[in-house]
């Protein structure tokens, strides 16, 4: 049966006619479910095809105009639902172009996209082994794995799947507090004394968004100064620890970033770990970017030292490549999350169930329902394995490499980072326009270059690239390089890209 002859089978049903209502419709079903599949493969193929835009954009107002976004009183058939799929998916930004530069996360992992279809077709809550038996078993296999590439012993790590790195950083303070103040719980933060944490000026924002969310209060989650390249100076810390004891403060948390989101720069692990040893500070590291690089033999000591911290996050949707979501925080404390999330719900919870209870995991999160994250991240690992993680991540610290040469030895180009530390190449184009102006004039109008640039591209569907200022730099675009499909080819076009997109300025 041709394409034509489906829609006209199913194109005037409606969800009513499929199963699980009508359980006798199987084959329209199916039919209904294929055309999906359809339009999904379409879009990947798409999506692949370099000649192809990333985007068609269009302001706000004009997208509301061109999209029909209202919900109907009467039920939509099949086929209009169809459409809706199709236009859906036609407006929106294609993340796993080969061109797309804007994000961390991004590309289109096959076999982690299949893992998500099943696990959304399978539909099941984490909070129990009950219900979810074997993605339970999976979970904390793969956490094993993830706690012996940190470094720890299996007998001294946990960890739970989190949604996104800020809420396992959240998880970590939280986790952090528990241990220096368990009666917190109970009694709030009445029964501490004033807390304060410590973070690098070029941190997530995250840690502080913690700070405020666990009425430790953002300012007093302090900022610590960092280098020229963005790594946080130890020096700097321990003057501030030193000066909020002074201060009536309590320091209990510090979190250091291994591969921050600006300029992939990784903190000096050992010595802040010293610095928390010598104050008794809980010690986090966050290598929710650069946490990936444990998988590289070649490049795993740009971590040297997480192996000392209590606890780390760590997404593998960013450098591993994950479809969204998958993040995780590990505790170097067994127990510790139980101990910090536990509300012992008798109506989930129940202790004389017929099996281990404590492979129920819901008590040690936060929320109650959780999504399956892992066997998405299970699937796509096992179609690698180890050693193809290592090539994979091998060949894009290399394309980053091969972008950064290419970037120093082009007309136009400057470095913002003389030599990248990891998968993010800060730099300016200089139109000519501006090349021969007095220094402090053409800083002044840089500013204005990119987010022109940036316009354009937009327009242009072909490319995309972010952009920001920082402390006293101009707006500079920020390269990430992390989709596995990126070629030297792809790199090459963003260069010629930009300079025919700023011939003009």
């Amino acid at each position: 049966m041709n394409s034509d002859e489906v829609i006209k089978r199913i194109g005037n049903l409606h969800a009513t006619d499929l199963l699980p209502q009508n359980v006798k419709n199987w084959e329209e079903t199916r039919m209904f479910l294929q055309k999906i599949v359809e339009i999904l493969l379409e879009y990947i193929r798409e999506e692949n095809d370099r000649s192809s835009k990333i985007l068609e954009f269009h302001h706000p107002a004009e997208m509301l105009q061109i999209l029909d976004l209202s919900i109907p009183d009467k039920p939509m058939t099949l086929s209009e639902l169809l459409n809706c799929c199709r236009e859906v998916l036609k407006l929106g930004v294609k993340t796993g172009h080969p061109r797309f530069f804007n994000q961390i996360s991004c590309g289109l992992d096959l076999v982690s996209m299949a893992g998500e279809w099943l696990t959304a077709t399978a539909n099941t809550n984490m909070f129990t082994y009950e219900i979810a038996p074997v993605f339970i078993l999976m979970e904390q296999e793969i956490m094993r794995k993830m706690i012996e590439l940190i470094g720890w012993s299996p007998d001294e790590g946990d960890g739970i799947f989190t949604p996104g790195g800020a809420i396992a950083n959240l998880y970590a303070m939280n986790a952090a507090r528990h241990h220096c103040f368990p009666r917190a719980k109970p009694l709030g933060m009445t029964s501490v004394p004033t807390l304060c944490a410590f973070t690098s000026e070029d941190s997530h924002y995250s840690i502080k968004g913690a700070a405020a969310v666990c009425g430790i209060g953002a300012d007093n989650c302090f900022a610590i100064r960092s280098d020229a390249i963005g790594r946080m100076i130890p020096e700097a810390l321990e003057q501030e620890i030193i000066r909020c004891k002074k201060d009536g403060l309590h320091p209990f948390f510090v979190c250091a970033t291994a591969g921050n989101t600006v300029y992939g720069a990784f903190d000096p692990l050992p010595q802040i770990a010293d610095i928390c040893v010598r104050h008794g500070l809980w010690f986090h590291v966050d290598a929710a970017w650069g946490g990936g690089l444990l998988l590289s033999p070649e490049y795993r000591h740009k971590l040297a030292g997480v192996e000392r911290a209590n606890s780390v996050t760590w997404n593998p949707h960013k450098l591993m490549g994950a479809l969204l979501q998958c993040s995780a925080c590990f505790i170097r404390q067994e127990g510790l999350l139980f101990q910090t999330n536990q509300m012992s719900a008798d109506y989930l919870f129940q202790q004389d169930k017929p099996y281990d209870v404590s492979y129920d995991t819901g008590d040690k999160a936060m929320q109650c329902g959780r999504h399956n994250d892992i066997f998405k991240l299970w699937l796509m690992w096992r179609s690698k394995g180890m050693e193809g993680y290592r090539r994979q991540i091998n060949r894009l610290m290399e394309l980053a490499e091969y972008f950064t040469n290419r970037i120093k030895t082009t007309e136009g180009y400057e470095m913002v980072v003389a030599k990248p530390e990891f998968l993010n190449i800060c730099f300016w184009y200089v139109p000519e326009s501006l090349r021969l102006l007095d220094p402090k004039e053409k800083m002044a109008r840089l500013d204005k270059v990119a987010p022109k640039i940036k316009a354009k591209m937009m327009e242009r569907g072909t490319t995309m690239v972010g952009y920001q200022p920082d402390k006293q730099r101009p707006n500079f675009f920020r390269m990430i390089i992390s989709n596995q499909a990126i070629t030297h080819n792809d790199l090459d076009f963003l260069i010629e890209e930009i300079i025919n997109l700023g011939k003009n300025l």
